[in-house]
């Protein structure tokens, strides 16, 4: 059932599967009309359907590539021409391409990492930080996605290992720039939330001693109610980083 009083407009990077589409359902039931992004279209539509939205101008669904600074533009734009503005970006398409030994990962799978975590990441926050400026009344909240790797690897990781602490520093500078423009800007740093790219953690992970150890998960339902709990805060206060885990994962002395 649509909620009776519209919260805001959000947009939503990843939104067509794993944390994306649950975040973009939790966000809708809050009241939020979505803006749905992802690289292919019947994911997004599917996350669509779910939100009961079709055709009742609440969501919109766009495919995009975060990696091209066209597609993000058009994004936008077409998030503003059909709701007006932008309160929140939930900053969540990801990528875990490059995986492997550091002596063999190749330069194609670092740079495509790199492209999709970091670079996608930044143009699509540039893009909504620039809304959020110009918009009136002014401001808005940009969440972005981290990961438990922002803080520590996984082995075989480098390339996500890196571009997620880089999302850190980029979180970090659009806190700061954003002040002057009532925009905030907070990082969920997220560790073994049950998705299909996490279904691999619960048949076994490789730990940095070299065992094939199975990791405990949590539903991703609890993931999207603390993005909630983020966007939900007034403009003047902001959680700049949130870490949620599975309680009994190796985060916490992982090594």
């Amino acid at each position: 059932m649509a909620p009776d009083k519209e919260t805001g407009v959000a947009v939503v990077t990843g939104a067509g599967s794993g944390i994306g589409r649950r975040v973009a359902l939790a966000l809708r039931n809050a009241g939020y009309r979505v803006v749905l992004a992802g690289r292919q279209a019947a994911p997004l539509d599917a996350t669509l359907e779910a939100m009961g939205d079709a055709g009742e101008h609440r969501g919109l669904a766009v495919p995009t590539d975060v990696t091209d600074p066209g597609a993000v533009e058009a994004l936008f734009e077409r998030a503003v021409a059909a709701f007006g503005r932008i309160d929140l970006l939930f900053n969540n398409a990801g990528s875990f391409a490059g995986g492997g030994p550091i002596d063999e990962v190749t330069v194609e799978d670092w740079r495509r990492s790199i492209d999709v975590n970091l670079t996608g990441g930044f143009l699509v926050a540039q893009a909504a930080f620039r809304r959020m400026k110009a918009q009136n009344p002014q401001g808005g909240r940009i969440i972005n996605n981290g990961s438990i790797s922002a803080h520590v690897p996984r082995p075989n990781a480098v390339a996500y290992t890196a571009a997620k602490h880089a999302v850190t520093g980029l979180t970090k500078a659009i806190a700061l720039e954003g002040r002057g423009w009532n925009i905030a800007c907070g990082q969920i740093d997220i560790g073994n939330a049950a998705t299909d790219m996490t279904s691999a953690m619960e048949r076994g992970m490789l730990q940095a001693d070299g065992r094939i150890v199975p990791e405990p998960t949590i539903d991703s339902a609890h993931v999207a109610a603390a993005v909630l709990q983020m966007a939900a805060l007034p403009l003047e206060a902001n959680i700049p980083f949130m870490t949620i885990m599975a309680t009994r994962m190796p985060y916490i002395g992982r090594g």
